[in-house]
């Protein structure tokens, strides 16, 4: 009983001595922590206040005010390590060694990672630009640090990692598409009418932009017909909806003007009877 009751009180005795020894700079080491928080949190706030005021891309700045953040943090971690008596060399060394670990295990994570920054700081394309790339295209809904979303006109959506993206050819449309119709009208019809009233058509639709100017214009003399290239430039987001409209227009006012638009022939001579 009475072995117990020593092993107690040398128990206490210890942890009377650890608390009297390392209290008062674990409890500083805690206020030191406590306001690295509170400055990495305003640090990131006023670096995102100035950022606002530049051209950058909201993954950028909310990347650049996230870094400012964290080292502003990082650097108050490593005070209150220094207060407490933290060898810190020993520490960097093995977090190197952990950190060596976690790259090899995530070469398409940070693959992805470096694609990104790419992208953010290079500005191949921009959000609300329509773009094509590695067989899809769509319009550029999201860019993030690991992948790339494009939005459809049948509101699904493709997610493209990024380092698909970097390094390969990319055709960005940007705001506006223009439209690649083919009319054909038989060689008897009045050409000059036939361009006229397609004129006419496009600068009714409120869908097709007038600058840059719609083309219309022989295309080509075909077998049974003379091709119309009808190429007006509308908005990314109009180009279903103007591309039905056009085709139904074109359609209508040919037939009440009474044009003639061919159907594809072929002749056939049986030879031979």
């Amino acid at each position: 009983m009475n072995a117990q009751l020593e092993s107690i009180n040398q128990l206490k005795s210890r942890a009377l001595e650890l608390a009297m020894q390392f209290g008062p700079k674990l409890c500083v080491a805690i206020v030191i922590l406590v306001a690295g928080v509170v400055a990495s949190r305003w640090t990131g706030r006023w670096l995102a206040r100035r950022l606002s005021r530049m051209e950058l891309e909201p993954p950028v700045r909310g990347l650049l005010a996230h870094a400012a953040a964290v080292l502003t943090f990082c650097l108050f971690a490593v005070i209150a390590l220094q207060n407490l008596g933290v060898q810190l060399l020993p520490l960097i060394a093995g977090l190197s060694v952990v950190g060596a670990g976690l790259a090899l295990a995530t070469q398409g994570v940070l693959s992805n990672l470096v694609a990104g920054l790419s992208i953010l700081f290079s500005k191949p394309f921009k959000v609300g630009e329509y773009i094509s790339i590695v067989g899809e295209e769509g319009k550029v809904d999201r860019i993030t640090l690991f992948s790339t979303t494009l939005a459809h006109f049948d509101h699904s959506h493709v997610v493209i990692p990024n380092r698909k993206v970097v390094g390969e050819i990319l055709h960005n449309f940007g705001a506006i598409r223009q439209l690649d119709l083919s009319v054909g009208v038989s060689y008897d019809t009045d050409l000059g009418a036939a361009l006229t009233l397609i004129g006419e058509i496009l600068e009714g639709n409120t869908r097709v932009l007038r600058d840059p100017a719609p083309v219309v214009q022989t295309a080509a003399l075909g077998d049974w017909a003379v091709k119309i290239a009808v190429r007006p430039w509308v908005r990314v987001q109009d180009y279903v909806a103007a591309l039905g409209e056009v085709n139904r227009e074109i359609l209508e006012s040919f037939r009440r003007r009474e044009i003639d638009m061919p159907p594809p022939r072929r002749e056939v001579r049986l030879l031979g009877q």
